[in-house]
């Protein structure tokens, strides 16, 4: 599917976020956070987070659970690298510049691979993903927490009419679920494990994929 956002947008929409990140989106997101942090940490082994951003979910983690994060917005990631000096946060190998759907990394190099609210961020979400899923061993898990749009009715009429504004603030909120399902069906190589609502009023949802 052709793009519709495009990178420099994205980066230079984060960079005027990165300052005020935390306090704007912490509370509203915290929830997904959580959960795909749970998940991550049963799974354990070697995790990549995409869009680590701030690196807000860093200090969430077990320090069991070996972490590289990655993010386009240099800004954002410089506050993530402070947090982890402050932190002492020694799980974490690696924090690096990197195109989402570019990831420098070999083949089957993480037990999972964590996207918290990143799939409406990025330009070619379906060739994202299919890298997302290049880096996972066989049998690891892609651990999605996003915006789903509506598929009728006034909530997807404001998502259409706030789209403009949106794509200038870095997502395109009108994003349905039949856009993983096609996705899914035409990789071919992963299996849907779970979909789950979550707040704000179920607007997000947890979505997990294992490698077949």
């Amino acid at each position: 599917m052709a793009s519709d956002i495009d990178r420099a947008g994205v980066e230079k929409a984060y960079e005027r976020w990165a300052p005020v990140y935390d306090l704007v989106f912490g509370k509203v997101f915290d929830q997904g956070r959580q959960s795909t942090i749970a998940v991550a940490d049963r799974i354990g082994g070697r995790i990549l987070d995409v869009g680590v951003g701030t690196g807000l979910s860093l200090s969430d983690y077990s320090r069991t659970t070996r972490i590289c994060g990655v993010d386009i917005s240099e800004p954002m990631l410089r506050k993530a690298q402070n947090r982890v000096r402050a932190l002492g946060l020694g799980n974490v190998e690696l924090l690096a510049v990197m195109d989402a759907k570019n990831l420098a990394f070999k083949d089957g190099s993480f037990d999972a691979v964590v996207a918290q609210y990143v799939i409406t961020a990025v330009p070619d979400p379906e060739a994202t993903l299919d890298d997302f899923v290049r880096v996972l061993k066989p049998g690891g898990e892609l651990i999605l927490v996003n915006h789903i749009g509506a598929e009728s009715g006034p909530r997807r009429a404001f998502e259409l009419a706030f789209a403009p504004l949106a794509r200038r603030l870095g997502w395109r909120p009108e994003f349905p679920w039949q856009r993983l399902v096609n996705w899914a069906q035409k990789h071919g190589g992963v299996a849907l494990t779970e979909r789950r609502a979550m707040p704000p009023l179920g607007h997000f949802s947890l979505i997990r994929y294992r490698k077949t």
